[in-house]
């Protein structure tokens, strides 16, 4: 009895120890992102002479203030068209989300169950949260759950639409990376130039690049050719039809073609380095929030978008990531609150 009490509580050392230091990880990976920030803004902002001499006057916060006074200066920069450019953007990449739910439906047979209405408001609110919480699949994949359940979707459904849509935005992000950095590798540089020397050429990349749109292309073909089932590590879906995967090669791109165009619109158009650059640089900082964990990669994904835009100014850089979360992620969040109200209540009074 003591042996097998000994024998579990080996077993649950490794999940205890991963459940305190993954939040270290995550806190780890904020203060390093916000130090890197902090630096690059105010080597920026000194070249400034009187920006400067502000800096030198006060502490940490004083520095902060002035920090955020250039970046203010260059939101008010920012035309208005582009605003009503990037507020399109998101609005598109939206659409795109929505589409990944009803695209998940029609595999699972289900999209007669469900209303387009109803897709969207429940993918928007959805995602409107995970993005901003962190964790999307868990997070949002709790107010699918509950949404979806009420339309008569099992849990089992409901796992298997969230996994589809997952599938799809890991498809879009290769097809999107493969091809840009196949186009052009040295997009990567700022970031491969940090380790040793020639350890990351720009011809490994451009092999990985090739590499990654083949397994794309073979998972294509896999659908024309009949294939009956998609392992994923212990899961296993059906595997989608011709015409639903592609769906999934035109809605993937979309959803991060329009979330990229955001901070393409509002960046300097001074200096710009055109779409195919900053849409690279968005999806490998983009990405790279998403791995960290961090709630809307905050911190994370500024540190590495502007390492790998380093000709461009860097408090026009935040100025644009702003805009992008304003529009990307805090106003859906403002607008997906008095939906789940709403709906909450009106379950609510069904109950009763």
């Amino acid at each position: 009895m003591q042996e097998s009490k000994t024998t579990a509580a080996r077993k649950a050392w490794p999940e205890r120890f991963l459940g305190w230091m993954w939040p270290l990880v995550v806190l780890a990976s904020v203060a390093w992102s916000l130090i890197v920030l902090e630096g690059k803004l105010e080597a920026e902002a000194s070249t400034d002479p009187v920006v400067r001499a502000l800096l030198d006057e006060g502490p940490f916060f004083n520095d902060l203030h002035v920090i955020w006074d250039a970046i203010a200066d260059k939101l008010a920069a920012i035309p208005d068209n582009a605003y009503v450019l990037a507020a399109l953007s998101a609005l598109l990449a939206y659409a795109a989300l929505a589409w990944y739910d009803r695209i998940a439906l029609k595999h699972l047979g289900r999209q007669g169950s469900v209303s387009m209405r109803f897709t969207c408001l429940c993918s928007f609110v959805s995602y409107a949260l995970g993005h901003n919480i962190g964790a999307s699949v868990l997070s949002g994949g709790a107010v699918r759950l509950r949404a979806y359940a009420a339309q008569g979707l099992s849990k089992t459904e409901v796992a298997g639409l969230i996994a589809f849509c997952s599938l799809t935005f890991v498809l879009g992000a290769a097809l999107l990376l493969g091809a840009t950095l196949a186009w052009d590798p040295a997009l990567a540089a700022p970031l491969t130039d940090r380790l040793p020397a020639g350890l990351v050429p720009e011809g490994l990349i451009r092999a990985a690049a090739f590499a990654t749109l083949a397994l794309c292309g073979l998972y294509v073909a896999a659908a024309f050719r009949g294939a009956k089932t998609l392992r994923v590590g212990r899961f296993s879906i059906d595997y989608p039809k011709p015409g639903v995967v592609l769906q999934q090669i035109v809605a993937g791109p979309l959803e991060l073609l329009g979330a990229a165009a955001i901070i393409y619109f509002a960046l300097p158009a001074e200096g710009s380095p055109g779409f195919v650059t900053v849409l690279g640089a968005f999806l490998i900082s983009f990405c790279v929030g998403l791995i960290s964990q961090v709630p809307g990669g905050m911190g994370v994904m500024e540190a590495v978008f502007l390492a790998l835009m380093p000709d461009l100014p860097a408090t026009g850089v935040i100025a644009a990531l702003l805009v992008w979360r304003l529009f990307y992620l805090l106003l859906p969040l403002a607008v997906s609150a008095p939906i789940i109200l709403a709906y909450e209540g009106r379950q609510w009074l069904r109950v009763r």
